[in-house]
C-alpha cells in the first residue's frame, strides 16, 4: 500500500500545480482506493476519488476533451487549496459572476458596454471602438501604443452572455443576450420618461405616477381633469418676444394624462405660435386618442385635429416638426382684439378616445 504513497503525493502536487491539466494523472490514481487505507492517505485518496468521479466538469473532460467553455462553478478549480477552509465551499451566485463580467465588459474610458470590435492593448487592456480614436492610439491604462488587435476572447464571453434589462426596477423581468440588450433597452416599454416641462431643461426622469407628482409640487403646473379645456395665453410686448415658453398644463382624463404646450418661435423668417397636446405614455398608447384645438373671434376660426405625441419626443422635436395648431403672430393678434399691441389669445379644445 504505501508503495504507492509517493505516486499519490506525486498526483496531488501534479494536480495543484497544472489544475485541469493534471487531471489524467488524478483519475488514474482512482484505481489505488482501498479498505485499508492510512487515515491520511484515505483522506487524500477520497479527494482524489471526488475529483475523479464525482466532480461533473472532471467526467466532461473526460469524455469530451474538446469542450472549452469554463466550468460553471469556478470555486471547483481551487478546491485543492481550499479543502479544509470552509468559506469557499459555497459556489458563487450567478448574480456576482455575472456582474464580474459586466465589469470586464465596461470600456475604461467612456464606461459604457462594449460591443465588437473590443480592441486592446499588447498588455491586455481593452476599450471600445469609439474611444480608440479618442486616445490617439495609446492604451489609458498602460500607456502602450494600441496597434489593431482585437479582444476576440472577450467578445465571444459577451456573445455567451445572458442579462438582465436594467429597466428591471421599473417592472422589466426579461432575460436578453448580450449583444441584444442594447437594442431592447432602447425600445423597452418600461424605460423610465423624461420630465416633460418645457420651461427649462428638466433631468428628472421616471414614471408618470412619478412625473406626474414631480410636475405639480416641483415645476407648479396647472394640473386639471375633464376633456374639454378653455385656456387664454396672454403677453404684454409680443412683438419683443421671438421664443417663448408658456407654462405647462396638465390634463386627468380617460385614465391618462396629457400636457399641452403652447409655444412662440420662428417659422423661417416668420413669428408664429404653436400649441399642441402631448401624451404621458408611449406611442402605442397615444395613438388611442384624437385631441381638438380650436382659435377664433370676429367671425374667423381655425381648427387643428390630431393626435397626441408621446413625451418620448421631446417638446422641441414636436414642435420643430410642426405637428400642432399653428398660428402667425399677425393672425394671433387680430384674434387677440383691440389694438393688436398685446396677446390675449383664447384657445379651447377637447380629448377624446377613438372607438
Amino acid at each position: 500500500m504505501f508503495v504507492g504513497l509517493p505516486m499519490v503525493l506525486y498526483g496531488i502536487s501534479m494536480a495543484k500545480a497544472l489544475g485541469v491539466s493534471g487531471y489524467s494523472v488524478i483519475y488514474d490514481l482512482s484505481s489505488l482506493r482501498t479498505p485499508t487505507q492510512t487515515p491520511l492517505l484515505g483522506v487524500t485518496l477520497d479527494f482524489l476519488w471526488a475529483m475523479a468521479s464525482g466532480n461533473a466538469f472532471f467526467d466532461d473532460m473526460r469524455t469530451s476533451p474538446e469542450v472549452i467553455d469554463p466550468p460553471k462553478n469556478e470555486d471547483m478549480m481551487d478546491v485543492g487549496e481550499h479543502v479544509n477552509d470552509p468559506i469557499h465551499h459555497s459556489p458563487k451566485s450567478n448574480i456576482s459572476v455575472a456582474s464580474s463580467v459586466r465589469e470586464l465588459l465596461e470600456c475604461p474610458v467612456c464606461l459604457n458596454a462594449m460591443y465588437p470590435p473590443i480592441h486592446q492593448c499588447s498588455n491586455g487592456h481593452t476599450l471600445c471602438s469609439g474611444c480608440k480614436p479618442r486616445v490617439h492610439n495609446r492604451c489609458p491604462t498602460c500607456r502602450h501604443e494600441l496597434g489593431n488587435i482585437r479582444c476576440l476572447a472577450l467578445e465571444k464571453i459577451a456573445a455567451s452572455l445572458e442579462l438582465p434589462c436594467k429597466y428591471q426596477s421599473f417592472g422589466c423581468m426579461g432575460i436578453y443576450p448580450y449583444y441584444c440588450k442594447l437594442k431592447h433597452e432602447s425600445q423597452c416599454s418600461f424605460r423610465p420618461f423624461n420630465c416633460p416641462y418645457a420651461g427649462s431643461e428638466c433631468t428628472v426622469v421616471g414614471d408618470v405616477p412619478y412625473l406626474v407628482t414631480h410636475l405639480k409640487d416641483d415645476h407648479k403646473v396647472d394640473m386639471h381633469s375633464g376633456s374639454t379645456f378653455n385656456h387664454r395665453y396672454v403677453k404684454s410686448n409680443p412683438h419683443e418676444v421671438e421664443n417663448a415658453t408658456w407654462m405647462l398644463t396638465v390634463f386627468s382624463c380617460f385614465g391618462q394624462y396629457f400636457c399641452l404646450h403652447f409655444e412662440a418661435f420662428q417659422l423661417g423668417m416668420a413669428p408664429v405660435y404653436i400649441a399642441f397636446l402631448r401624451f404621458m405614455g408611449d406611442d402605442s398608447e397615444a395613438k388611442n386618442f384624437r385631441y381638438s384645438l380650436e382659435v377664433g373671434a370676429n367671425g374667423r376660426k381655425i381648427i387643428w385635429q390630431g393626435v397626441p405625441r408621446s413625451i418620448r419626443d421631446s417638446h422641441r422635436k414636436v414642435r420643430d416638426s410642426h405637428d400642432g395648431l399653428i398660428i402667425h403672430r399677425n393672425m394671433a393678434l387680430f384674434f387677440s382684439g383691440g389694438d393688436r399691441k398685446e396677446l390675449k389669445l383664447r384657445v379651447t379644445g377637447r380629448i377624446w378616445k377613438e372607438q
